[in-house]
C-alpha cells in the first residue's frame, strides 16, 4: 500500500495562532483514495528544519504532502529549503503561473510587482500543478529510488486553506497518474445521543466479530455526534461493499434511533432533509444558545425553502413580552425549566407562523439558580403533534457547553422530526389496508 506523509510549515500553527484544518483534508482525500497517511508532522520556519523533516518524512513515506510557507514575502523561506533539499541550484519561471498571477492580480484591481512575478519562479527540474486560486504554485518534487531507497514524490502547496483544498483535486490525480494503488473503502454513519464510551459498550459485541478485512474508527464531535467509520483495505469494490453492507445490515438495530445518517453528515443537514419539499416550515427560539442553532440551520444550501428565522430571547422580559412566557412560570419553576422552553417554544411557533419551532433555555456557565445547575439546558420542540421538552446537562466551558446546547436542540428536533414521520407513514399504511 502506498503510504504518505502529510506536513505543515509556519511557526503560526506551532503558537497556536490558527488552527491547522489543511492536514485534515489532504488526510482525507488521500485515504478515500487508497493512500494511508501514517504520519503528520508540524515544522516551524527554519530552514534547516525544514530540509531535515521532510527528508525524514521521504524516507519513511511514497508520499509526502507539505503545505505552507509560499508567500511573496521575504519571511516565507520554504521554497528555498525545498531547493536545497532537492539538490539543484537553478531556477525557471512558470509561464502558465506566471499568467494566472498577472490575472488574478488584475481582477483585483491591484498592482503587479516583482515580489508578486516571484512566485512563479520553482527550482529546476520540479513539475508544477498550476494553483488556480492564488499565485503559489504546486512544486511537485519527484525523487528516484536511488535518494531513499524507492521513489518518492513531494508535493509542496500553498498554506492558504482556501487554495490548499481548491488544489487536493488536481494532487489526488497526479498521485493516481503515477502510483498503483490499492483499493480502500470507506463507510460513515452518523450517531448522536450517545458518549463515545457509551456508544462502544452497546456495540461491543458487534465490533469484535467484525471480520479482519474491516477497521472501524470512532471520531467524535460536540456539534455532530459521533462519527463511526468502517473501512475495508485492500478489497476489490464489489467484495468490499458486500461485506461493509452486511455489517451494516446487523448494526442498525443496535443503533437504533441514535443513527441519523448514513453518510458523513450534520444534524442540521439531516433536518433539512426531512423539511425540504415538504412545505413545513421551522423556527427557533433561542436563549442559551445566543442564535447558533439558527447558523446551523442556515448554514445548509437551500434552508430559506422551510427555515422562517429566529427570536434570540436572552433577557425575561423579552420572552414574556414577544413569546408570551408567564411571568408567574418563571418566577415558580426557573426561567431555565421544561414550563419556559415550552412556552419559548409555542411562542416562537405562533409569532413566526411556523409548522415546527425548537426552543432552548440554560445556563451554559457557572451561574445557575436554585432550580437549576450550571451546565444545564432545558430543549423544547413544539409542532402539530404538540410539544415535547427534554433536559441536558453538561460539564464544559461556556462555549463546548453552548455548542452542546445547540447540537442538543437539533437532535431533538430530527427525532420530533422523524417520528412524525413513521406516524404518517404508519397511517398512510393503515389507509392502504382498509381500501384493499
Amino acid at each position: 500500500m502506498i503510504t504518505a506523509s502529510v506536513c505543515t510549515i509556519g511557526d503560526e500553527i506551532l503558537i497556536g495562532q490558527i488552527v491547522d484544518t489543511n492536514s485534515s483534508h489532504i488526510a482525507r482525500a488521500l485515504g478515500e483514495t487508497g493512500v494511508r497517511v501514517t504520519a503528520m508532522t508540524s515544522i516551524p520556519d527554519d530552514g534547516d528544519r525544514i530540509v531535515a523533516d521532510l527528508d525524514a518524512a521521504l524516507r519513511s513515506s511514497d508520499v509526502v504532502v507539505a503545505t505552507g510557507g509560499l508567500g511573496p514575502t521575504k519571511d516565507d523561506i520554504t521554497k528555498p529549503a525545498l531547493a536545497r533539499l532537492w539538490g539543484r541550484e537553478g531556477w525557471y519561471e512558470h509561464a502558465g503561473q506566471k499568467a494566472r498571477v498577472i490575472s488574478i492580480l488584475h481582477s483585483r484591481g491591484l498592482d503587479v510587482l516583482d515580489v508578486n512575478l516571484q512566485q512563479a519562479m520553482v527550482p529546476e527540474g520540479c513539475d508544477v500543478i498550476e494553483n488556480k486560486l492564488g499565485t503559489a504554485p504546486v512544486m511537485v518534487f519527484r525523487f528516484d529510488a536511488a535518494r531513499y531507497g524507492h521513489p518518492a514524490t513531494l508535493y509542496s502547496l500553498p498554506g492558504v486553506p482556501y487554495e490548499a483544498l481548491g488544489a487536493i483535486p488536481d494532487l489526488i490525480a497526479d498521485i493516481r497518474a503515477h502510483y498503483p494503488l490499492s483499493d480502500i473503502r470507506h463507510k460513515t454513519l452518523m450517531v448522536y445521543g450517545l458518549a463515545e464510551s457509551a456508544l462502544a459498550k452497546k456495540i461491543e459485541a458487534w465490533e469484535d466479530a467484525l471480520p479482519p478485512q474491516l477497521h472501524l474508527a470512532y471520531l467524535p464531535n460536540q456539534l455532530t455526534g459521533v462519527r463511526l467509520r468502517l473501512s475495508a483495505y485492500g478489497m476489490e469494490e464489489a467484495a468490499a461493499e458486500s461485506l461493509i453492507e452486511a455489517q451494516i445490515r446487523a448494526l442498525r438495530p443496535l443503533l437504533g434511533s441514535y443513527l441519523y445518517s448514513e453518510q458523513d453528515d450534520t444534524l442540521q443537514a439531516t433536518i433539512g432533509r426531512l423539511l425540504r419539499g415538504t412545505g413545513k416550515t421551522l423556527c427557533a427560539a433561542e436563549s442559551a444558545t445566543g442564535g447558533m442553532i439558527s447558523h446551523l440551520i442556515t448554514s445548509v444550501s437551500g434552508s430559506s425553502e422551510y427555515y422562517k428565522g429566529s427570536i434570540t430571547s436572552y433577557a425575561a422580559e423579552i420572552k414574556e413580552k414577544l413569546l408570551g412566557v408567564e411571568d408567574e412560570v418563571i418566577k415558580t419553576k426557573g426561567i431555565v425549566s421544561k414550563e419556559v422552553a415550552s412556552q419559548m417554544a409555542e411562542g416562537a411557533r405562533k409569532l413566526l407562523g411556523c409548522t415546527y419551532a425548537v426552543a432552548t433555555t440554560g445556563w451554559a456557565d457557572k451561574t445557575g439558580d436554585e432550580f437549576e445547575p450550571a451546565g444545564t439546558v432545558w430543549v423544547a420542540v413544539s409542532g402539530p403533534e404538540g410539544t415535547r421538552a427534554a433536559r441536558f446537562q453538561y460539564k464544559n466551558g461556556r462555549e463546548r457547553n453552548i455548542e452542546r446546547f445547540a447540537a442538543s436542540a437539533l437532535n431533538e428536533l430530527r427525532l420530533y422530526l422523524e417520528n412524525e414521520r413513521q406516524l404518517a407513514d404508519k397511517e398512510v399504511t393503515k389507509q392502504k389496508s382498509l381500501i384493499c
